[in-house]
């Protein structure tokens, strides 16, 4: 979309919307930018506000206890919210009706029923509604998109793997504002399913070209019940398509991180090692073909930068693509579809 030149120069005005989420430190570490300004910040916890306001230079007079006196006051054109997955619902409630675009951190909602209000109030009044995953600034998630979608060169997809997750959440050290909801079953909608699993369905929501799969089929377990005694940590998900097959796998047991892909086509394979590293083999090829990519571009790798985009009308977000709210809307249905499985004991028709 063209723009002018001194839209293109001036900053998007951003406010941040809770400070627990582990992920906030992507934008409190790089505050001064060129696209954007941070207006305000919206925290309940004041302990935690003070912290962070001394750690990173902010002041606290920029910090709000009350969501709506900070949109009143601030005036932000849009709010990126880190808290917990729950309260994504009350940022957009009180957001969308003021015409302020939202982002939220991975996955879109707790649940279907707070995803579809979320929606409903997005598409109501006319705001973006978007989510960030790690995965979409992979230049090894576009190539992947590229070559067995767009060329097709795989021939008929029959099988996509997605695997994601690390050793867990306490493990790695994530601090006690964000493991409190990280680990709390309504709070964040169930542990490694909903931290890990979601990045599987929105990539194979993606690359089935938005279709909602047939049926959806969730194995839960908790490995470690001392540490988390009230959520899973290991989740398999397996979604039926009609000639092909989607196998998330999210996990708070890894031996080490890991966020990659493997997609299976009657003709070859591609599998996305990490963010630029690409493995392909095709049949009839003697071996595998390695290859290393150059960065995604700026404006995707860096969801701040892509947010500001949005606001300033240079980007637009493409019905479908793996921010927008269709294909977060499935992925929530595939999500909650997965626990009904894993508590019912029983494959969930959709």
């Amino acid at each position: 979309m063209p723009t002018s030149t001194a839209s293109s120069k001036r900053k998007a005005r951003i406010a941040i919307a809770g400070l627990s989420h582990g992920h906030v430190f992507w934008i409190l570490r790089k505050l001064q930018r060129p696209d954007l300004e941070v207006v305000a910040f919206y925290e309940r916890d004041a302990g935690l506000a003070r912290r962070f306001s001394a750690q990173f230079g902010f002041p606290l007079e920029q910090v709000y206890s009350d969501l709506d006196q900070m949109l009143e006051q601030a005036r932000p054109e849009a709010v990126a919210a880190f808290g917990s997955i729950f309260d994504h619902l009350q940022v957009v409630e009180a957001c969308a009706p003021r015409k302020v675009h939202v982002m939220v951190e991975k996955p879109l909602a707790v649940s279907l029923e707070h995803a579809s209000r979320m929606a409903d109030l997005a598409r109501q009044h006319g705001i973006q509604l978007i989510t960030n995953y790690e995965t979409t600034w992979y230049a090894s998630t576009y190539a992947a998109y590229q070559r067995a979608v767009t060329e097709g060169a795989l021939g008929p997809l029959r099988k996509i793997v997605v695997h994601d997750g690390h050793f867990g959440p306490a493990e790695i050290g994530c601090g006690p504002d964000f493991l409190n909801w990280l680990t709390d079953p309504v709070l964040n909608g169930g542990g490694a399913v909903v931290d890990f699993g979601c990045y599987g369905a929105n990539l194979i929501t993606w690359l089935m070209g938005g279709q909602v799969p047939l049926t959806v089929t969730g194995i839960l377990q908790t490995l470690k019940p001392e540490v988390y005694p009230k959520v899973d940590d290991e989740a398999t998900i397996v979604l039926t398509y009609p000639g092909a097959q989607g196998i998330i796998q999210g996990s708070w047991n890894w031996p080490l991180g890991r966020k990659d892909m493997e997609i299976y086509g009657r003709d070859g394979y591609f599998m996305a090692v990490d963010d630029r590293r690409i493995r392909t083999r095709m049949r009839g090829e003697a071996k595998e073909t390695t290859r290393r990519l150059p960065p995604a571009p700026a404006r995707v790798r860096d969801p701040f930068a892509y947010l500001a985009a949005v606001v300033k009308g240079q980007e637009t977000v493409e019905p479908g693509n793996l921010w927008s709210l269709e294909n977060n809307l499935t992925a929530v249905r595939i999500l909650d579809a997965a626990r009904e499985s894993a508590r019912s004991g029983r494959t969930i028709a959709l």
